[in-house]
């Protein structure tokens, strides 16, 4: 597959994301305080099995490890909202296929050396170091949904808040870091963009609690 058509796979799952983000952000700003709307979840869904497959073509473990971290907390949000049953049928079927289909093309019908995630392999490959920091980033930028899901389960309700934006930042700019050094336009697009409104949601965020 060429290049355009892998960056055009990335792209289309950047602009899902970035929408879930303006769509929460618009939300916030005209409620003046942190919003959480289901349209975030099921978005998130769409997006993360789109950037997989990114991953998987890019040869990019550490997005790959980064969505299948989190695919069960989207999931999860939307049943704290009782969204989950009423569900489009066919977007469950995607949801809940799409695991399935990627363990079993995995390991019988790949033609993917993945020894290629862990090691530097040519042009394509990525060096040890780079690829921890990117697994790292990684990590930190999805924990922030392990830690909002751990939120949300004590609260009994689905709720962002204003650490989940805090670790969202800070995983963004090692990430961004990573993006520049991979040479990769899709996540650095994602993570500099994004990190705006990062910044906006912390300070709706600390003026709700302020009031």
């Amino acid at each position: 597959m060429s290049d355009w058509m892998i960056y055009a796979i990335g792209f289309t799952a950047q602009i899902i994301f970035a929408s879930r983000i303006i769509i929460q952000w618009f939300k916030s700003e005209k409620a003046h305080q942190l919003k959480t709307p289901v349209i975030f979840w099921r978005l998130s869904l769409i997006a993360a099995i789109i950037f997989f497959i990114y991953g998987y073509l890019r040869k990019d473990f550490s997005i790959m490890l980064g969505q299948a971290i989190i695919y069960y907390v989207f999931i999860r949000n939307l049943q704290l909202q009782n969204k989950w049953k009423s569900t489009h049928v066919l977007l469950k079927a995607i949801v809940i296929g799409f695991p399935v289909f990627a363990a079993l093309y995995a390991i019988f019908w790949s033609p993917q050396d993945f020894n290629l995630l862990f090691s530097q392999q040519g042009e394509e490959g990525i060096a040890t170091w780079l690829m921890l920091i990117g697994v790292f980033g990684q990590i930190l930028y999805t924990g922030r949904f392990i830690y909002q899901w751990i939120y949300s389960e004590r609260k009994h309700q689905s709720k962002l808040p204003v650490t989940f934006w805090n670790i969202s930042l800070a995983g963004s700019v090692i990430l961004i870091y990573y993006a520049i050094t991979r040479e990769d336009p899709v996540l650095f697009a994602s993570h500099a963009g994004g990190s705006v409104i990062y910044i906006r949601n912390i300070y709706i965020g600390i003026k709700e609690k302020e009031q």
